[in-house]
Order: C-alpha cells, then structure tokens, then sequence
C-alpha cells in the first residue's frame, strides 16, 4: 500500500525514522534543550512584541498624516513590534507542542496591533459612516423603531436588526449613547470572529498549525475595513457562523479520521438556531442574506451535502424574500427595475470597484494599487493552493472561495461590491493558502523561514489597505465640536450643507434637517461649483421651499478628503472659505482650529 497523506495532505517523507534532521532525536523531535529553549522564547517575544507596540504610539503626531495616512507617523518601532510578533507567531508554528493559549493570545496580539492602534491614538471615533450608525440608532432610540422623513437614510429602516439591536442595549444598561463602545468595534468585532473562524476551519483539519495559520492569515489579509460599528460587520460575523456550523454538519472527506458524530442531518434544536441567525442577517443588512444563499446553493452541488445544506438554504430563501416583501418592500419596489438592468450588466458590476485614479493623490493611488496586488496575490496563492493540495477539494471550502462572483457579476452595490465579494471568500481562500504554506513534514523551523517573510508581505499590505486612507478617517474634537453646533442650534427644516461627508456627527437628527453634499451631486452642478462656488452653494443653501436658515459647515477632513479623492479640486474648500466672510447673507457663527460654520439667510428673511 502507498503511504498515507498526512493531516494536510502531504505524504511521509521518506527515511525520517533511520537518519534524524541535525538538533532532533531518532523520531524526529527537537532534542529536550533546543525544545525548551523554542517553548521560553516563544512565551517572552509576545509580551515584548505587546509592550513595544504600546511603548510606540507614546508620541505619535497625527497632524503629520498625509497621503498615507498613519503609514507617515508611526514610529520604527511599532513595525519592529510587529515583525516581533509574527516571528514570535512563526516560531510557534514550528513547534508542535505549541498550547490553544498561546496561538490564541498570538492571533489577539495582532487583532489588538491593527484594530486597537487607531482607537488609543484618536480622540474621538473615527470613521464617517460609523458616526452615521450613531445617528441612526439614536434616532431610532427616540422614535421608539422606525423614522419619520428619513430621506436618503430610509433604506435603514428597511433593515433595522443591528440598530434595534444597540438600542435595545442602550435602554436596558441605561448608556446614553453608543460612541463609547462603537470606537472599540473594530477590535471587538474581529475578536468575537475568532471563534467561527476556529469552528469552519476545525470542520476541515485536525492539524492545530494549519487551522491557526489559516486564521492569521485571514486577519492578515483582511484590509477592507468592513469591521467598524456598522450592519456589515454585525452580518458577516454572523455569516461566518452559519458557514461554521453548516461545515460542521457535512460528512467530510478531507478528515483522515472522519467524526462520526457528523450524520449529514440536523438536530432539530441546532437547525432552529441556524435559522434564527439567517433571521438576525435578513433584518440587519440587504447584501449579507444574498452572499449567504449564493454560498449555499454552491455548498448544495455536491450530492453528499445537500441533506444538510438544502433545509437551511430553504429557510434563507423563505426569510429573504418574506422580509424583503414585507418590512423592506418600501426600498425593493422602487429600485426593482434598476437591479433586474443590473443583471445584464456584469462587465460594469465587477468594475464599477476599481475607480480611476487619475485624479487622486499620489499616496491614494499607490494605496489602491497595492490594495489590487494583496488581494490578486491571495487569490492566487489560494488557486496554487487548490491545484498542490488536491485533499482541499474535498472540504467544501473552494465552493466558498467562488460563491460571491454571481453576486459580484449581479449588482455594483454602489462600487463597493468587488470589496465585499473579497470579504466573503477570504476566510475560505486564507485557508487554501495555510493549506499551500504549512504543509507537514520535517524540520518545521526551516519551513518558516519561508512563510515568515510571506506573513511580513501580506501584513505590510493590510497596513497600506487599512491605514493609508487615515488622514480622511480621522476627526479631531474640534470637528466633533462644530459638528455638534450645528445639529444642536440649526431649526428644523434647515439645510446643512457640507463639501464631502467628512463631518462627525452631522446626521444626529437627521430626520429634522436636508443634507447636501456638494461633492455627491451630479456633474453639472459640480461644474458649477468649481466655476462659481458662492453662488452655487446660495442655490442649494435656498431653494424655493426653504423656510429656515441653511447651515454651512467646512472642515479639516473635507479638505484632506477633497485632495485625497479627487473628487472636487482641492483648492474647491479654500476658494470657498475665501469667497463667504462678508457675503451678502452669510454670517459666520462658529469657527475653531478645524471648522468653520456658517448660516446663510436671505436679506428678506433676516430675523431680528
């Protein structure tokens, strides 16, 4: 008989029981010392690797960011921190007697190194979207579920789940508001993945090294930044976790020791509680529910999966279309038509992502560039990968690598579309590349010098990807100040007007006020705005409806969003801040370090 394929399908080298590698015993061990000594350095370089990384954010000066974002102030010895931490992670690997404590301490080291580095050096939240979150479940804190006159933000009642959710939170511990918590999201969300990632990959392998792999190196390449206080984050979390037990359940091949506890059917208790959470993702976030029923129906293909796949696939079908019918027809019945165009248009969905770069700033496009070659270096190493470790077709995880491309080819999601496809199939292609890299065999260490530098490149990639859009992300409290000012003292029914959405906080109270965003309207009126900006901005701060004062709010972030994008000229803000003081009908009422703010009244309509 020919000789039996390891854990991670590899085969037994020949000779290892008749000559040892140099520094291990005749069965191939590290000889006790050299065993010791690996284990004690092991434990030291994560605590080293820990202080040195807080040790560096001491004295950081964010006012330098610029192009690259925090790429540009970070100090030397955050990067040695963290090439500290992932030799301290490698050496772990090449030990086989390595603890679930310590690769798990390792894999929160690294959550802690990306995700909590923004949250202690900010004053405030950051991220725009996220504050909008904010607005959204204070509003529906104050209207008690759905809001009136929400405009353009309608669409969030159409799928309250996550924002009821926080306010049913807020309610019951008596916290006023959630940007206390939301700052920590990023980590907390990424911890809380862990364990689903543990539970999909622990389905299909037994090896501990390949299964910890696999999860660094997902954390490693997941530079899309859909992890902050948002629907998505909420819903692919939840995602990962039916994929997780649904794996569970299927009778796998790959597994040189199958579990026979696994009979390709459901315990009632367990299948109701995987419906209740494709229940959680239907009401919190449109996307998500159709990432989830292209994944199953490609887990469904193979003959031997459907008892467990086709009832969960069932009951997704049923909640999708019953929630969206119901709750969220307001949103579907208008935009029907507009995603069945959609369709047919396949070519323009998957490209619609990849913006032209003409415009943008020298740091912005080489971010998107480097941005595109992580994310086509991982799909490669993933489809090297498949072909190299044939055992890996059997896990179902392939099927999962391909199942967001028929939602990619059916709808651009606002060019955002080919950014989510890549956030669901990485934690199925991070697997396909542990498989590729950390193949069993003798004489682990030497391997590692070879991953070693690999996990170096995929991080210094995720750093470009997650950190080099900072300087726009970033708000400061003298933002947050103005911001407050206005929603605080601007009458209901008046217009806010700002360049781009670069303003914390300005959608609290959203459902009172009209936002316009200049840079977000159509290419006219863009013109316009770049030809005469004084006069543009009287004609959106005064239509003919308009009863109250419209407010003007200008910005530090809009001004670095404005050169970062290219989306406007970045000289739009100061043409514009040069033309208000002293303008007919424009007071300034407010100014600080980074904000100005100003009310604009027509002289008829001046109040005492």
């Amino acid at each position: 008989m020919g000789e039996r394929p390891t854990l991670t399908g590899g085969s037994t080298p020949p000779g290892t029981g008749t000559q040892a590698p140099p520094g291990t015993s005749l069965t191939g061990q590290p000889r006790p010392w050299r065993a010791t000594t690996r284990r004690w350095v092991i434990r030291a370089v994560l605590p080293t690797a820990l202080a040195l990384w807080l040790l560096s954010l001491r004295n950081v000066d964010l006012d330098r960011m610029r192009d690259l974002g925090l790429l540009q102030v970070l100090p030397v010895l955050f990067w040695v921190a963290l090439a500290l931490l992932t030799l301290g992670f490698c050496l772990a690997l090449s030990d086989g007697r390595t603890r679930f404590g310590w690769f798990a301490a390792y894999v929160l080291g690294l959550i802690a190194v990306i995700h909590a580095t923004p949250t202690l050096l900010y004053p405030t939240l950051r991220y725009s979207w996220a504050w909008k979150h904010l607005a959204i479940v204070d509003a529906m804190q104050r209207h008690g579920g759905e809001v009136p006159n929400a405009d353009k933000l309608s669409i969030y009642n159409d799928w309250p789940g996550f924002f009821q959710l926080n306010a049913l939170f807020l309610r019951a511990t008596g916290i006023e508001s959630a940007v206390g918590y939301a700052a920590w999201t990023p980590v907390f969300a990424n911890a809380l993945l862990l364990g689903p990632l543990l539970l999909m990959y622990r389905a299909v392998a037994r090896d501990k090294r390949l299964i910890w792999g696999a999860v660094w190196i997902f954390y490693s390449c997941s530079w899309v930044g859909q992890d902050y206080f948002a629907p998505q984050a909420f819903a692919f979390l939840l995602f990962v976790t039916v994929i997780a037990l649904i794996l569970r359940q299927l009778p796998s091949s790959a597994l040189p020791r199958p579990d026979r506890r696994r009979r390709g059917a459901w315990p009632p208790g367990l299948l109701l509680l995987v419906l209740v959470i494709v229940a959680a993702i239907v009401s919190s976030h449109p996307l998500t529910p159709l990432m989830l029923l292209s994944a199953l129906l490609v887990l469904s293909l193979p003959r031997r999966n459907r008892r467990v796949v086709l009832p969960v696939l069932a009951g997704a079908i049923v909640l999708t279309i019953a929630w969206d019918m119901t709750v969220a027809r307001s949103y579907i019945a208008p935009h029907l038509s507009s995603m069945v165009e959609s369709l047919v248009q396949p070519d323009s969905n998957i490209s619609s992502g990849l913006a032209t770069l003409g415009t943008a700033a020298p740091g912005l496009a080489l971010v998107s560039w480097i941005d595109r070659g992580l994310s086509a270096a991982v799909f490669l190493l993933a489809a090297i990968g498949f072909v190299r470790r044939p055992w890996t077709r059997h896990t179902g995880l392939p099927l999962l690598v391909l199942s967001p491309m028929p939602v990619l080819a059916a709808n651009a999601y606002g060019g955002e579309m080919i950014f989510r496809a890549y956030l669901f199939a990485l934690p199925a292609v991070a697997f396909l590349i542990a498989a590729l890299l950390l193949r069993e065999g003798t004489r682990p260490w030497r391997r590692m010098l070879t991953v070693y530098p690999v996990l170096l490149a995929m991080l210094g990639g995720l750093f470009f990807g997650y950190y080099g859009k900072e300087v726009v992300n970033r708000f400061t409290l003298q933002e947050v100040a103005a911001a407050r000012y206005v929603t605080e003292n601007a009458p209901p029914g008046s217009p806010i007007i700002s360049l781009t959405s670069g303003v914390p906080g300005l959608d609290m109270h959203y459902e009172q006020h009209r936002r316009v965003l200049l840079a977000q309207q159509d290419v006219e009126d863009k013109q316009r705005l770049v030809r005469d900006p004084l006069e543009t901005v009287k004609g959106f701060a005064y239509g003919a409806s308009a009863k109250e004062p419209a407010y003007i709010i200008l910005t530090r972030a809009q001004a670095q969003d404005l050169y970062l994008t290219g989306v406007l000229p970045a000289d739009t803000m100061a043409r514009l801040e040069s033309a208000l003081p002293g303008a007919e009908g424009f007071t300034r009422v407010y100014s600080n370090r980074d904000a100005v703010v100003y009310r604009y009244e027509t002289p008829t309509d001046r109040r005492p």
